[in-house]
C-alpha cells in the first residue's frame, strides 16, 4: 500500500481562512448596495467561525458562501481567478511548502484538504501538483451561484472516519501516512493518521501536539 501526505490547506500552505475568499468576492459584486448587502450576508459566518466546536463542523461552511448567492458563474470563475492570482500563489507558507517537496521526493501521494471552494483550491493544486484535492464546490444553478454548497460539505474539522474511507478507497495505508494540520480542529483528522504533524498551530493544537507528544514546526 502506499502511504501519503495529508495537508490541510488553510494555516499550512494558506495564512487566509475560506472566509477571506468569501468576503473578497462578496466585495467585488457589482454596484455598491449590492456589495453591501453579500458582506453583510458573509459576515454572519464570523460567529460560526469562531464559535470553536461549531467550527469543526460545516455549520460554518455553509454560512460563509451565502454572500454570493446570484452572482453568475463566468463572473465567479473571472474573479476567482483574480483572487488567486493576487492573494494565493505568490502568498505561501514557506514551512508549508517545504513540507510537500518533502513529501513528493519520499513519494507520498499528496492530499489538499480545504473548506475553500474549487475555483482557488483546484489552481493552488495545480501549481504544487497534488494528487488529490478535497475541497467545497459551488452549487450552480441556471449559471448563477445559489449561495449553498454542494455536498458533501467540507466545514473546519475533518473526521477520521472519512480519513479512514478515503484510504481504503485508494488504498492508502494511514498508519504510515502523514497529516500537517495547524487549528485545534484539525486534530479529528490528525488522530486518525499515524504520523501528524503541527504546522504554525495555533493555542490550541499546541496544547493538543504537547499531549499527544507530536511534532510541531514552525516558520
Amino acid at each position: 500500500m502506499k502511504t501519503a501526505a495529508f495537508f490541510r490547506v488553510e494555516g499550512t500552505l494558506l495564512p487566509r481562512p475560506a472566509i477571506t475568499t468569501a468576503a473578497w468576492l462578496a466585495a467585488n459584486a457589482q454596484g455598491i448596495g449590492e456589495r453591501l448587502a453579500r458582506l453583510g450576508n458573509v459576515a454572519l459566518a464570523a460567529p460560526f467561525a469562531i464559535a470553536g466546536e461549531l467550527a469543526a463542523g460545516d455549520a460554518a461552511a455553509r454560512v460563509t458562501w451565502m454572500g454570493i448567492r446570484n452572482m453568475t458563474e463566468d463572473r465567479l470563475v473571472v474573479l476567482c481567478e483574480e483572487f488567486f492570482e493576487k492573494y494565493v500563489e505568490d502568498d505561501l507558507e514557506e514551512v508549508g511548502l517545504d513540507l510537500l517537496k518533502q513529501a513528493k521526493k519520499q513519494g507520498r501521494r499528496v492530499v489538499l484538504i480545504s473548506d475553500n471552494i474549487d475555483l482557488v483550491i483546484q489552481p493552488l493544486a495545480d501549481k504544487l501538483g497534488a494528487d488529490d484535492v478535497i475541497c467545497n464546490r459551488l452549487e450552480i444553478r441556471n449559471s448563477k451561484a445559489t449561495g449553498r454548497l454542494e455536498d458533501p460539505v467540507l466545514g473546519g474539522g475533518v473526521a477520521g472516519q472519512w480519513a479512514r474511507g478515503f484510504a481504503s478507497e485508494v488504498g492508502i495505508d494511514l498508519e504510515q501516512s502523514f497529516v500537517y494540520g495547524a487549528t485545534a480542529a484539525d486534530s479529528l483528522l490528525m488522530s486518525a493518521i499515524g504520523q501528524p504533524c503541527a504546522v504554525n498551530p495555533d493555542r490550541r493544537l499546541r496544547r493538543i501536539a504537547k499531549a499527544h507528544d507530536w511534532p510541531v514546526v514552525e516558520a
